[in-house]
């Protein structure tokens, strides 16, 4: 068993590398809920929805999020009826969101609708959210005008399109929540553990932010492997590099090991930033370096590769 802890974009990408690369190794993917929200009446779970809508071949590769040949009618539709659009919901994404609030309101746990959802778009990998407690990223923002805000994730990210500078970043309601027994048996009995090349700070943060996770993740620090989004001081993709420096880390390779330095014993890094791997193992954690930039099938299957590798080196 291969456990990953996940965001969204980056997350998707790496798994459709490792699931390339061997479809006969179980894979579990831990993914991020602190983006979690109720939009439109509706409950969001952008970095699960990613996750699936990537795996099944469904996802808007022009964006890497929401579904390919989407209309917005019905936004179209709120916007003239005077309703707040600034978070669009596709047509037929609703569909997803429509069937998820009603299976939540009906009892259902969050973990029981995502293998609902993943079975039907036939993901050859078990998606768990990282907790079925409800945990949401809270920001403090400074905005170019000197004003002050607390927002949510999606506020932050879609609303201001991550303009703004990030103060401060609380998980809310991390501490208390507990793990289901299947995310308890990943974390335990996999292999490997990969952390994949998501934000560190506002993607995997709100899952390390769960003492139980934190806890295990430490404790099997030496089966753990990182995979820095940070390329040539910039992030691929999101203002990573931004969070990280507003909370007093470099925006680079040796920042997201400093991040990470307590739950992981090795880092790839991309092949560009190899000038820090000297400073990176003074930490004590190995560097390994290469192309990270998945573009093609091929580099995810090569960085997958490499990422279940490392450990050899």
């Amino acid at each position: 068993m291969i456990t990953v802890l996940c965001g969204g974009v980056g997350a998707a990408k790496f798994l459709e590398g490792l699931i390339a690369l061997d479809q006969s190794q179980e894979i579990v993917a831990i993914t991020n809920v602190g983006d979690d929200d109720v939009m439109h009446g509706l409950y969001i779970c952008p970095d699960l929805d990613t996750i699936t809508y990537t795996l099944s071949g469904a996802v808007n590769h022009q964006t890497g999020w929401g579904l390919a040949n989407e209309s917005w009618r019905t936004m179209e539709r709120l916007k003239g009826l005077g309703g707040k659009v600034w978070f669009q919901l596709g047509d037929l994404d609703l569909a997803t969101h429509l069937f998820r609030s009603e299976r939540l309101r009906e009892g259902a746990t969050l973990e029981q609708v995502t293998k609902e959802i993943s079975d039907n778009a036939g993901l050859k990998l078990k998606l768990l959210p990282a907790t079925n407690d409800k945990i949401r990223t809270k920001l403090e923002l400074v905005h170019p005008s000197g004003e002050t805000e607390s927002t949510s994730f999606q506020e932050y990210f879609v609303k201001y399109q991550h303009k703004p500078i990030v103060k401060d970043v609380f998980y809310v309601g991390s501490k208390s929540a507990s793990l289901s027994p299947s995310v308890i048996e990943a974390l335990e009995e996999s292999e490997r553990i990969i952390i994949a090349p998501s934000n560190p700070i506002l993607s995997i943060g709100p899952i390390l932010a769960i003492p139980k996770i934190a806890e295990t993740i430490a404790r099997r620090r030496s089966d753990v492997v990182a995979i820095s989004p940070i390329v040539d001081g910039k992030a691929l993709k999101g203002p990573a590099d931004k969070v990280l420096e507003a909370f007093g880390y470099p925006a680079s390779a040796l920042g997201v090991a400093q991040y990470y330095r307590d739950y992981i014993s090795r880092l790839i890094i991309d092949q560009i930033d190899s000038n820090s791997i000297d400073q990176i193992e003074s930490l004590g954690v190995r560097v390994v370096a290469t192309n990270t930039i998945m573009t093609t099938i091929d580099s995810k299957i090569s960085l997958a590769a490499l990422a279940l590798t490392s450990y050899e080196r």
